[in-house]
């Protein structure tokens, strides 16, 4: 069984965009710069932006945190969103979900300029990635394709299922591995809530991609033996043994599930780490204008 390493993938990659920026800077070209902007409080957001501040200090990004309240109004987000989209200063930004009830998700997304969108969200992204046109590609599914690519497993001709169908994850990943690209080219089955007899399809798959939001959900007579199997779900449980009192699980039974496998991403140090250089990477493509000009 070979365990596939976010963390170590994650600070490859990271320590590769680090010497490009030493470069931008020995040629006195601009140093790209990322905007996040967090809404409230809420916990995991603010571990995953504080993680994204820490990623852009530690490749020699620009970065730029603004915090606002929870009883901000739409229109005062959109106002600010309008700011970050105006200022030639900031190369890319993203804006932290979830956002508080009564801010339309979409309205938000739609009002971020699609060459600063490196979360990858905007219909006009959505649509070129679908389309294999050049375009800032989400980063969970980004950071997935670089993991599979980086241990190279092959895709060409596999069947691929895709646990769970929401817009960050599940379905572009579905899209991205039946692009005709070079880690593509799989046959892919989407599963959701509705599907019936999830299993069958489950055991079928060569690579099996868990993004279903349910601790520990994909059992071992769920995976054929010999799969790839790449586990995107960040789950808290209870444990009264740590001092935090709980601990992260993924979407899969890592124990029981992992003896079968030919790899799997382990959570945490798996999928997660990746998240955040994929967007790295988005957020360097766009200071050197290689995805819009």
């Amino acid at each position: 069984m070979q365990l596939i390493d976010g963390k170590h993938v994650a600070s490859l990659i990271q320590a590769e965009i680090a010497q490009e920026v030493q470069n931008l800077k020995e040629k006195g070209q601009k140093i790209p710069h990322l905007a996040a902007v967090l809404v409230g409080n809420d916990a995991p957001s603010e571990t995953y932006v504080n993680g994204k501040v820490k990623a852009c200090h530690n490749v020699g990004f620009g970065s730029t945190l603004l915090r606002f309240p929870d009883t901000i109004s739409e229109t005062a987000l959109l106002a600010e969103i309008e700011k970050l989209n105006q200022n030639p200063e900031i190369d890319g930004f993203i804006v932290q979900l979830p956002l508080p009830k009564h801010i339309d998700v979409v309205k938000i997304t739609e009002a971020i300029d699609y060459r600063k969108d490196v979360d990858g969200f905007h219909p006009i992204n959505v649509g070129r990635m679908a389309k294999n046109l050049p375009a800032y590609i989400s980063a969970t599914p980004l950071g997935i394709l670089k993991l599979l690519e980086y241990y190279q497993i092959p895709t060409v001709g596999r069947h691929c299922v895709v646990l769970g169908r929401s817009h960050i994850v599940g379905s572009p990943m579905s899209i991205l591995m039946a692009r005709n690209t070079p880690i593509g080219n799989s046959t892919v089955t989407l599963c959701h809530s509705k599907t019936q007899n999830l299993a069958e399809y489950t055991r079928q798959a060569d690579i099996l991609i868990a993004a279903i939001g349910i601790p520990q959900f994909v059992k071992a007579d769920m995976v054929k033996e010999g799969a790839i199997v790449i586990d995107v779900g960040i789950n808290r449980i209870e444990d009264t043994k740590r001092k935090s009192g709980f601990r992260l699980v993924g979407d899969v039974d890592f124990e029981k599930v992992a003896p079968r496998c030919y790899a799997i991403t382990p959570v945490p140090g798996g999928v997660g780490p990746m998240t955040i250089t994929a967007l790295m990477l988005n957020t360097l493509l766009a200071a050197q204008k290689k995805v819009y000009g």
